[in-house]
């Protein structure tokens, strides 16, 4: 096994779940939250958002499960660890309408987290290639607070997975059933612009889930008036503006917040 780099102000764990194992990071206090990084890992700016969340008083788990832990992504390292995840078989980057099994190990560290910090429950924020993986995570009941932050799998590479979300159908009819029965709702954010996350993705799920689906989609049209590329991608990481004011830092505001009101009894 690969030896965990450092990760300073974590601790490296690696266990076995049903589905296979985890190796995570953890750090914090309070009621969990499952981070699930993006491509190309758990990068600086990934880690400076879990960093924000121990700040707001949550226990915060990082799976690595590519990439380098703490190397700033470059093109060269995002199209390493894009090919590297796109050929794992726990991953299903192409597939409409099915969900990876990376999510069984997933599920089974945010049940055990529950079991040792009890409360009401935990919390999950999936990242572009990982984005949806927060949404799979609500067949299990200890999660009760998912983000979805710029879903981008199946890869919108036709009309069908543009409106699509990594998850099979009986599996999404499961989850809106959980959030109409328990009175909980899903949070996803995405840039107006992005042609990875699409709007069609974000219709699918209003379609889906109804008015369990709070959206927030930031304007990154041409000539916005924050200035914002067209080409802004992750809200709450390499995109983010941690400015009062800034659409960017009420995204993050709002995660915070989603997080305390489903978890903080």
């Amino acid at each position: 096994m690969t030896p965990a780099p450092e990760l300073p102000g974590y601790t490296h764990h690696h266990e076995e779940f049903e589905g296979g194992a985890l190796r995570y990071y953890r750090r914090g206090q309070g009621p969990g939250v499952i981070v699930i990084h993006e491509i190309p890992g758990i990068t600086p700016q990934v880690r400076r958002f879990a960093d924000h969340l121990v700040e707001h008083g949550f226990t915060v788990c990082m799976p690595w499960l590519f990439g380098v832990p703490n190397q700033p992504p470059t093109t060269g390292y995002l199209f390493r660890s894009m090919l590297g995840a796109c050929v794992r078989k726990e991953f299903t980057a192409f597939a409409r309408g099915q969900a990876s099994t990376i999510l069984t190990p997933l599920r089974g560290l945010a049940h055990r987290l529950h079991n040792e910090l009890g409360g009401p429950g935990v919390g999950a924020i999936g990242m572009c290639f990982t984005g949806g993986f927060a949404l799979g995570m609500m067949l299990e009941s200890a999660v009760r607070a998912p983000v979805l932050s710029q879903p981008s799998l199946p890869f919108p590479i036709t009309k069908g997975r543009r409106a699509n979300i990594d998850l099979a159908p009986n599996e999404l009819a499961q989850v809106k059933a959980r959030l109409d029965t328990e009175g909980l709702s899903v949070l996803g954010l995405r840039f107006s612009e992005d042609p990875i996350c699409t709007p069609e993705r974000f219709e699918f799920l209003r379609t889906a889930l109804g008015n369990r689906f709070e959206s927030i989609e930031i304007d990154s049209s041409p000539g916005n008036p924050h200035g914002i590329s067209k080409r802004a991608h992750s809200v709450v990481t390499n995109d983010l503006v941690n400015a009062a004011g800034h659409p960017t830092k009420a995204a993050l505001d709002r995660v915070v917040e989603f997080f305390s009101e489903r978890l903080k009894a």
